[in-house]
């Protein structure tokens, strides 16, 4: 087990194996020493996560919202490891993108996109520091709460 996947399960979580493409596309793709993921959902074993995790975020259920967050970037994590081979071989996680399914008025997307930088911090230290957007959307694939996006970059030496 690596190090990283060592960091994952002392914090009570488990990193899952990558999830099957729901249409046309690749869970991850590298290109030199960057690998981009696909958007990412909240799901355990194929099925989105509740309560909380589906639906629209409004403030009522903005802190099930942030663990879905961090649940899909679980899942971004399981498609790098599926192309890395190791997340120990992860340099850098650069750029965190967290598209949140948001009602009307709300604007607490920064709250729920702390799911995803929290947990990429605690596992990557300082190289889970990342550059990041928190955008509000009116819907998400298959009524999800929250998608998240991730760009890491590879240890040079593995290029």
């Amino acid at each position: 087990m690596s190090i990283i996947e060592e960091k994952i399960e002392a914090l009570g979580l488990s990193l899952p194996k990558a999830a099957k493409p729901v249409a046309v596309y690749v869970p991850a793709v590298k290109s030199n020493d960057l690998i981009f993921t696909a958007g990412q959902l909240p799901s355990i074993d194929g099925k989105l996560i509740t309560p909380g995790g589906v639906g629209k975020v409004n403030e009522q259920n903005k802190e099930a919202a942030k663990k879905a967050a961090e649940v899909a970037t679980l899942n971004a994590l399981a498609a790098i490891k599926l192309v890395a081979e190791s997340l120990d071989h992860v340099k850098q996680i650069l750029k965190v993108t967290v598209f949140v399914a948001s009602e009307s008025g709300f604007s607490g997307q920064p709250f729920v996109a702390n799911g995803a930088s929290e947990l990429l911090e605690k596992v990557f230290e300082k190289s889970g520091i990342h550059a990041r957007s928190a955008v509000g959307v009116s819907e998400l694939p298959l009524n999800a709460s929250v998608e998240v996006e991730l760009i890491a970059s590879l240890n040079s030496n593995l290029i």
